[in-house]
Parts: structure tokens; sequence; C-alpha cells
């Protein structure tokens, strides 16, 4: 704990919330900076919200000083792959431009920390299916490379200046808070879990699988989902490490294991107590078959030690959630 605040960017939004919310509870000072696009005022627990731009540089510059900030954790994004192959420009204005202005504010102000959520997007088609750090950074869409450049700017930065930095890679981010206060509330979204939670509540006449045919024991692809409770732990141990004089570091945030598309939706169908319609269609342009993080990194370098590595916990959290916003739709 500190005498000063967290700026968190997107902190609105579904990731950033519960990530607010752990912040808050753990006592620390906090004023989320969100547009409101994706994001929602009744999700942020703790903390000021100021509305606004992540690009506007007199706001961010306004909040940096009133709020006495000197940590930012940056997830303010577009995250949807489609639409950056259909709209790139979108996404290297926000994802990338927007976050060179953020950083030249906190350059300004001599913001110490800075905390980036990325994505396992910058790997694109491993050869292995299984990332580790090392492995090359070939993104095959906009959104991937729109995170990447973030974190050549990420380096180059740190390299010549005080500012230290903790990129964190995630995996596939699936579940709620498991107290049902805060969740996934974007109707658009496209993660599995929240189509499929929605599909057992009616909110979806049904769940297309996109492609059977990969090189996989059911035909569909395999991920490596993590529960959003334990990526949010994962902030926290990066913050604290480094108020303890760490070193920048780029880290993956995922279990190590995956799971089918048929794999999840059974789940889905386990924790509802009734099937779901399905829908086999065809492969999605750039989907790989496999994508599996290697955890060793940030287990060794943060202390990190997931709590709800459990596909049934993850999904039971996620469908409670979605029951939820069918009896509270405002939120």
């Amino acid at each position: 704990m500190t005498d000063h605040s967290i700026l968190v960017t997107g902190g609105a939004g579904y990731i950033g919330s519960h990530v607010v919310r752990q912040l808050g509870e753990a006592g620390e000072s906090i004023v989320v900076l969100d547009n409101l696009s994706t994001g929602f005022r009744s999700a942020v627990l703790y903390g000021d919200l100021v509305v606004g731009e992540t690009g506007d540089a007199d706001l961010v510059r306004r909040v940096i000083e009133d709020y006495s900030v000197d940590t930012i954790m940056h997830f303010a994004a577009h995250t949807i792959v489609p639409e950056s192959v259909e709209l790139p420009l979108k996404y290297y204005g926000n994802n990338t431009c927007s976050s060179r202005n953020l950083l030249e504010c906190a350059l300004a102000a001599d913001v110490r920390h800075f905390i980036f959520s990325s994505t396992a997007a910058v790997y694109g088609r491993a050869p292995t299916g299984i990332c580790s750090e090392e492995t090359p950074t070939v993104p095959v869409n906009p959104y991937g490379m729109s995170k990447l450049m973030t974190e050549y700017m990420l380096r180059d930065v740190s390299a010549a200046s005080g500012l230290r930095y903790v990129s964190l890679r995630y995996f596939n981010v699936a579940g709620s808070d498991l107290e049902c206060r805060i969740g996934q509330s974007t109707e658009n979204a496209t993660l599995l879990t929240k189509v499929a939670c929605q599909a057992a509540v009616g909110k979806r006449d049904l769940i297309e699988i996109y492609g059977t045919d990969y090189g996989t024991p059911d035909g569909t692809g395999i991920r490596d989902y993590i529960h959003v409770e334990d990526l949010g732990h994962a902030h926290l141990d990066a913050l604290a490490h480094l108020r303890k004089g760490g070193e920048s570091e780029i880290l993956n945030c995922g279990y190590g294991h995956g799971f089918s598309v048929r794999e999840v939706i059974a789940a889905v169908e386990r924790a509802n107590g009734a099937p779901i319609n399905i829908r086999e269609g065809a492969r999605r342009a750039g989907d790989p078959d496999i994508l599996i993080s290697s955890n060793d990194r940030i287990k060794a370098k943060l202390g990190w030690e997931p709590r709800y590595d459990d596909i049934d916990v993850i999904v039971e959290s996620a469908l409670r959630w979605e029951r939820h916003l069918v009896e509270h739709p405002d939120q």
C-alpha cells in the first residue's frame, strides 16, 4: 500500500473490473478511466470512475496529477479478433496509438510502474501449439499486432527511462466473480464460455462450433482457459513484484493445459443440467488447432499460483452470472 493511486484504464470492463475489485479489497487507492463503450458503471465497485478516452492526453495528464498516480494498469482496448481484420485502423488507433499517448503522459509524470494487458494472440500460429515467452511472436491479425506494438513501445520506453513494466499475455479468460457481483456483461461477446452460457439460459438459440476437423482428439480446437479471478491475482502479484524493485517482465497467463470446444460445451451442459443446441460450421481463418501456455515463468517470477484451475468451477461461475443477468438485465 502506498500514498499514491493506481490508474486502471478500461477498469469498467470485464477483466479490468475484476482487477479493480481485487485492488479495492486489498486497500489500494484506485481511479478508473473508461469510456463505457463496452464497460459498465455498475461494475466499478471501488475507486473513482472518470469517463473518457485513454487517447485524450489532457484528460490523462489531469487524472495522473489529480490522483497522484504512480502505477498504471492498462486494460482499455478493442478485443474482437474478426472485427480487427475488418477494421484494422480502429484497432491500431485505439490499442496502439492510445497506448502511446498513455505512455507519453506516464513518462512526463514520472510514473514508475506499468502493467499491461497483452494477449496470446501475439504468438499467432505457434508451431507446437504450446507457447513459452520465447516462442516467436508472429501475429496473424491486427488485434494481436496492435498489442505486440504496445509491448515494443514498453520495451523501448523502459530501456530509455526509469519506468518498469510487466506485460501479461492472456490466454482464454473465462468465468466470473465467485460471489456474482460482477461478470462478463457485453452482449456481443465472442468468448466461448460466454456464448455457451447465453445459449444455456435461452439468450441464444444455439452455439456454433467453428471447425470439427482439427488435429485434436475430438476434432475441435483446444485452448487454455484461465479463470478471471486467477488472472486478476496475477496483476496484483505483478504489482507486488514491481514495488519490490523487480525487473520488467513479459509473462504468459494461463494454466498450461487446455480443453477442446466440445469439452467446454459439455461442462456448460453439466452445470446447466440440460443440453444446449449446437450447430457445426466451417473453420474460421487463422484459428490454430491448439493454443496452450507454458506458465513456468510467471510462477517463478511472480510466485503466482492458480486457485481455480477447474473447468467446472470456471463454467459454473460464468453460468451463474449469465442467470443473474437474466434477472438483472441492467447490469
